[in-house]
This record gives C-alpha cells, sequence and structure tokens, in this order.
C-alpha cells in the first residue's frame, strides 16, 4: 500500500481552500474599497454642508444688517429690502461651496418658498411663525442656499460614479433678524452699559424734525470726524428751549433722582449702568399705555459741555417726551419713545441764545433691547443682528 492518492487528495484540498481564500480576499477588498470610498464621499458631503450652512449663516446676517442700514438712511422699504438682497447674493457668490461659486434667487416677489425671504417675527422665543407680508414691519431674513440641479448643479462626488450615481443634492437655510421697534431697555445679557443719554427731546419739535422743518449746518464723515456743510441729515436743538415747565425741558434722572453733575457726566461718557437700572426695578420700558414717567433735572449744564463734545459722533439714544408736568426737579416727563442720534456741535458757554447741543439722527445698534409689538416705539434704535433659526 502507498500514500500516493491520499496525498493528492491532501493537494487537492489545500488547492481548493487556497483558491476560496483567494476569492474571499478579493471579495474583501472590493468590500473595504467601496466602504473606503462611501466614507470619503460621506465626509466630503457633510463637509461641502457646512460649508454651505456658513455660506447661508453670513448670508442672512449680511441681508439683515444691510436692510437696516438703508433703512436707517432714509430708504424707501423697497429700496431697502432690494439692497439686502443683492447683499445675501454677493455672500453667496463670494463664498463657494464644494469649490463652486453659488448662485441665489432674489425672489422680489418674496416668496415664501423662495431663495432669500422677508419676514416679520413678533416674538423671538418663537420663530417657527414669521409673517411674510407684513412688509412695513420686515425684520428678518430667511436665506436658503443649495446645490441640487435647480439654480446650482448637484454636489459631485469621488467613487459614487462606480455605482452609477454622480452627484448628490445638498441644501440648507438659515434665518437672521434684529429688533426695529423697541419699548425699552434691561441689563444686557453679560453685563455692559446702554448708550442712552439723560436729556430728552419733545415730541413736537421731533414731529416737526420729521416733516423736514429743521437745518442741515453739519457733515457727519466715515471716518468719524464731523465737518461743516450739510449731508442730508437734518439737525435740532436738543438744548433747553422752553415747554412750560419752568428751569427744565430737557434733562431728565435715568437712576437715583438725587443724580449730579458728576451722575450725568458719567452717564454720558460711559452709558447707563445696572447700578442706575436698578431705580428703576432693572429695566426702562413703556408701560401697558405705551408710555414711561422719568423725573426731571434742571436744564443741561456747563459742567458737562467737555462730556458732551468727548462723544461728539457717537451714536447714542434719548428718550422722546410728550408732555411734561411740574417744575425743575418736580418735573416729571410722559416718555413715549426712543430715538437714536449724534451729537455733531456743543456749546454751552456765553449768551443763552447760543447755546446749543445740535444733534442729528442717527443709527444705533444697542444691547439690552426689549422688543415692542407695536410699530413706531422707536426711530434709529435697533437690537444687534443676530442669527435666530
Amino acid at each position: 500500500m502507498t500514500f500516493t492518492r491520499p496525498l493528492r487528495l491532501r493537494g487537492n484540498i489545500v488547492s481548493q481552500r487556497h483558491g476560496a481564500i483567494t476569492v474571499f480576499a478579493a471579495i474583501l477588498s472590493v468590500v473595504l474599497l467601496g466602504m473606503v470610498a462611501f466614507a470619503v464621499d460621506i465626509g466630503y458631503i457633510l463637509s461641502s454642508k457646512e460649508e454651505l450652512q456658513r455660506t447661508a449663516d453670513s448670508a442672512a446676517l449680511a441681508a439683515v444688517w444691510e436692510y437696516g442700514k438703508q433703512l436707517a438712511a432714509g430708504q424707501d422699504a423697497a429700496a431697502a429690502e432690494y439692497m439686502g438682497r443683492v447683499t445675501a447674493a454677493s455672500f453667496v457668490s463670494a463664498n463657494p461651496v464644494g469649490n463652486a461659486s453659488l448662485a441665489i434667487d432674489l425672489n422680489q416677489s418674496n416668496n415664501a418658498e423662495s431663495d432669500i425671504v422677508y419676514g416679520y417675527i413678533s416674538d423671538f422665543s418663537d420663530t417657527n411663525t414669521i409673517s411674510t407680508t407684513a412688509g412695513s414691519q420686515f425684520n428678518s431674513v430667511t436665506v436658503r442656499v443649495h446645490r441640487n440641479g435647480t439654480l446650482n448643479s448637484n454636489l459631485p462626488l469621488f467613487f459614487a460614479p462606480i455605482f452609477g450615481l454622480s452627484g448628490t443634492g445638498i441644501q440648507t437655510e438659515a434665518t437672521a433678524a434684529f429688533v426695529r421697534d423697541v419699548k425699552g431697555f434691561e441689563v444686557p445679557n453679560g453685563g455692559g452699559n446702554l448708550d442712552i443719554l439723560p436729556y430728552a427731546l419733545d415730541l413736537e419739535t421731533w414731529n416737526l424734525w420729521m416733516a423736514g422743518n429743521a437745518d442741515d449746518d453739519w457733515t457727519y464723515n466715515a471716518d468719524g470726524s464731523i465737518t461743516s456743510g450739510p449731508d442730508g441729515y437734518l439737525e435740532v436743538n436738543l438744548f433747553p428751549q422752553g415747554t412750560g415747565s419752568p428751569g427744565n425741558r430737557g434733562t431728565v434722572d435715568i437712576g437715583s433722582s438725587n443724580n449730579s453733575t458728576n451722575d450725568i457726566a458719567r452717564q454720558i461718557l460711559n452709558g447707563i449702568s445696572a447700578a442706575d437700572l436698578a431705580y428703576h426695578g432693572g429695566k426702562l420700558e413703556f408701560n401697558a399705555s405705551g408710555y414711561l414717567i422719568l423725573n426731571g433735572d434742571t436744564g443741561i449744564s456747563a459742567g458737562v459741555k467737555d462730556e458732551l463734545t468727548d462723544i461728539k459722533g457717537e451714536p447714542r439714544i434719548i428718550p422722546v417726551f410728550g408732555s411734561v408736568s411740574g417744575p425743575g426737579n418736580n418735573a416729571d416727563y410722559t416718555i413715549v419713545k426712543w430715538f437714536g442720534i449724534r451729537i455733531v456741535d456743543v456749546k454751552l458757554t456765553g449768551p443763552m441764545n447760543n447755546k446749543h447741543v445740535t444733534i442729528q439722527a442717527a443709527p444705533i445698534a444697542s444691547k439690552g433691547v426689549i422688543p415692542s409689538p407695536t410699530p413706531g416705539t422707536s426711530s434709529y434704535v435697533y437690537s444687534s443682528v443676530v442669527l435666530v433659526k
């Protein structure tokens, strides 16, 4: 008896096993290659989605900021909205996604399902309800950016074509908004002061000012300097002019009713502090009837002329009063509006008829704003632009 046949059988078994292992290895290699290819494409999709979201975020923020700036500059609503749309489109184009510059529909009809949509948010704690028909109150912009074969091509993939897929669609959106109707102010999150001056302007002068009955003698320049000559922004005098309250017109106590000249000087330079607000229950806010009572102080003192001069050109907020009762330190001002201004000239020495604190309208983005559901409670005063969705 020999062992030839068993040896041949064992050889065949070994050969068959080797062949099976080779086939399995080949299959495993294909599977592993597919998994790697899948992982690469998935990673690329996720990375591109992040780029897309950043693009939508930046475009929405820029659009709202431009819209608010145009409104503050006196542009009508249609023109301001258009500039916001153009700004959003430019930001989308300037931020490539997947190495491709994207386009976006300007959507001038404001179709709620399109790419750039203006809306009104009445409650910032509930951003799921946005009205796209309240044009005079628009305070938000939603930007939708996509690569899905409509306005922009699908996102091309690296390995998916092996499996018959040339690309995939991706899209995202962002909503940015700001408060444009302010009913009051509270201590800002994170602390800090409020840029509110302790001087009030009467509503009659404000109405005449807004109707064009004012002077235009000063120019505010882009570098922050102020020069003589018109710039299209009218000016009025904030200096006390007599309104039926003897010894008073414009100075109000924000904080203690015994504010000294030093307190006023501090508030001019540094703003209203949390300690000042504590005297008013932590906030300055219109009541349900739409007004706020502030105690008066005597007129603008020459003792703060240097402080007023120091903030020339800087945006500040002043209260506007509808009526005043009582004289001097006993005056009570009924505040009905907040207004954004900048001081362009100060003279508090010399003859009374030459004294003035000249102001012009100026947009200001403030911290700690309390939104108002009623339009017209403020002008030129906004919150900072924030992403809300």
